[in-house]
């Protein structure tokens, strides 16, 4: 009996076995490795990636600094005359961005100009930048130049001579039209009665402001000298300015050329009890100041920081590339016209110096 037993217990055992043999087999998720058996295990295999391109070559700069030297002579002293300060400037700030050595200065005696060019042609300059207020006072020390091979550009005065003289471009204002302008805003203005003040002697480009006032100006038409006194003394020129509208009450427009003398000029009509409309060429900050306090009427714009800067580039371009501008003709930086309207955004611009 105890045999049976034994039997039938190990018939049981061997089903069980093939019974669990044939069931299916449920998959158990992966256990993750911990940190120590991640650091044994190999790295996964990468895909190779792409080949990276390669990197273009740095270019040089386009600006090459040069080893030039250029002079500039101007009919007014820079460091005095807040204008020419202005040119300057310009020009010392393209000097800078070309890496140019720039020599400056100026002086409203012809014959000291021409003896500034003068010496620029015996130091070898690469190039010379100069006005023509007199142009005949100039002629022979610029020729000096162009003989020499030293390439001349003019700017603001003497346009009408520049070509004839040998420059390469000139680089201003058409003084004539930009008066012209002025004549027109008078007659907008409704004034009747328009003098128009010259502040220098022989100053070509003085006469033809007044010259182009006078062709568009429906009034009556006056030029006043004031060259006695100018700049120089402006507390005569505020007198002489005084004692005329005094004297002719008639006088309700006055157009200078100059913005001291503008200045003169309004301290001139309040002092004469005078309510005459103001206006002026260039720019300044007693000018714009006037401008938006409604004491004058407008002021002409011929944006001097570029009458310095472009012939600095200009010469550059001629000496490292034999380019030339202005087919012939003026490069003109103006007029522009700064009113009430717009003095506010220009007035910021000129206490840095660039207007």
């Amino acid at each position: 009996m105890h045999r049976y037993r034994l039997t039938v217990l190990f018939l049981i055992v061997i089903a069980a076995v093939a019974l669990a043999a044939c069931a299916p087999v449920t998959a158990v998720p992966p256990v993750a490795p911990t940190q120590a058996q991640a650091q044994t295990q190999p790295p996964a295999a990468t895909q190779p990636s792409a080949p990276t391109a390669p990197s273009a070559p740095t270019q040089p700069s386009q600006v090459t600094q040069a080893n030039l030297t250029i002079g500039l002579a101007v009919h007014s002293d820079p460091a005095v005359d807040p204008f020419w300060g202005v040119v300057v400037k310009g020009a010392k700030d393209a000097a800078a961005t070309y890496g140019i050595t720039l020599k400056s200065g100026g002086n409203s005696d012809p014959a000291q100009q021409a003896q500034l060019i003068q010496n620029y042609v015996a130091s070898k300059v690469d190039g010379i930048i100069v006005s023509m207020a007199n142009p005949d006072a100039l002629k022979d020390a610029i020729k000096k130049a162009t003989d020499a091979k030293i390439p001349v550009i003019t700017i603001n005065s003497g346009e009408s001579r520049s070509k004839e003289f040998g420059a390469l471009a000139h680089v201003g204002q058409s003084e004539n039209v930009a008066g012209q302008g002025a004549g027109n805003q008078f007659n907008d203005a409704g004034v009747k009665h328009l003098l128009c003040v010259v502040h220098e002697e022989a100053n070509i480009g003085l006469e033809d402001r007044c010259a182009g006032a006078k062709t568009t100006f429906k009034g009556q038409f006056e030029k006043f000298s004031v060259a006695s006194t100018g700049v120089k003394d402006v507390k005569g020129t505020l007198t002489a300015l005084q004692n005329k509208l005094t004297a002719d009450k008639t006088i309700d427009g006055i157009l200078t050329l100059n913005t001291v003398i503008a200045i003169a000029a309004r301290d001139a009509a309040k002092a004469a009890g005078v309510n005459a409309k103001i206006a002026t060429f260039d720019l300044s900050p007693d000018v714009l100041t006037a401008l938006q306090g409604g004491e004058m009427l407008f002021a002409i714009d011929q944006q001097q920081y570029l009458q310095g800067y472009l012939p600095v580039v200009a010469l550059y371009l001629y000496k490292t590339n034999l380019n030339t501008i202005g087919g012939g003709l003026p490069i003109y930086t103006g007029p522009g016209f700064v009113t009430k309207d717009n003095a506010a955004a220009v007035k910021d611009l000129s206490a840095k110096g660039t207007r």
